[in-house]
């Protein structure tokens, strides 16, 4: 199933292509939280709608309240897609880069394995993927010190990877 996924995201992703829109439109505002180079290889779409594997297996995986669950956004590998409405939503920008840094650091099979078996074990909002994405756009929207989001990310989950081994 993972392997399907994936397929599915490589080509939603390759069909916006041509609608997707650099993340470095937002150096000033994140300066501190993601580094330029980040940024640049960072990317957002817009939508009418969210777009999700919706096929059988993903269902019977016990993730049907997940593919309900009306979401402003979603993130596949370096991408993120969101709703037309909420375009000038900073924090909800701020909150998809953090699962971009997941994504980066994790590699795509490890993030859609953790992100898929959280999201069955302990639901949508108690998933320590989702916590963290929350609380770093909380921390971001309350004016908190700058912090290197992408290399905390890969800290924190190469702790949490090496406590579990």
């Amino acid at each position: 199933m993972i392997d399907k996924i994936e397929q599915w995201i490589d080509t939603t992703n390759k069909q916006f292509l041509h609608k997707r829109q650099s993340c470095i439109k937002f150096s000033d505002i994140f300066q501190g939280f993601y580094s330029t180079e980040f940024l640049k290889s960072a990317y957002f779409v817009v939508v009418d709608t969210i777009p999700k594997p919706d096929f059988p297996e993903v269902r019977n995986a016990g993730l049907s309240d997940f593919l309900d669950l009306d979401v402003y956004g979603i993130t596949y590998k370096n991408t993120y897609y969101i709703i037309p409405q909420e375009e000038e939503n900073i924090r909800l920008h701020f909150h998809e880069l953090v699962h971009v840094a997941q994504w980066l650091h994790l590699g795509a099979n490890s993030f859609l394995q953790r992100y898929i078996t959280q999201v069955q074990s302990l639901g949508y909002n108690e998933a320590p993927l989702e916590k963290i994405a929350y609380a770093f756009d909380c921390h971001f929207s309350e004016n908190g010190s700058k912090i290197d989001v992408p290399n905390y990310i890969a800290a924190k989950i190469t702790k949490c990877s090496k406590q579990k081994n």
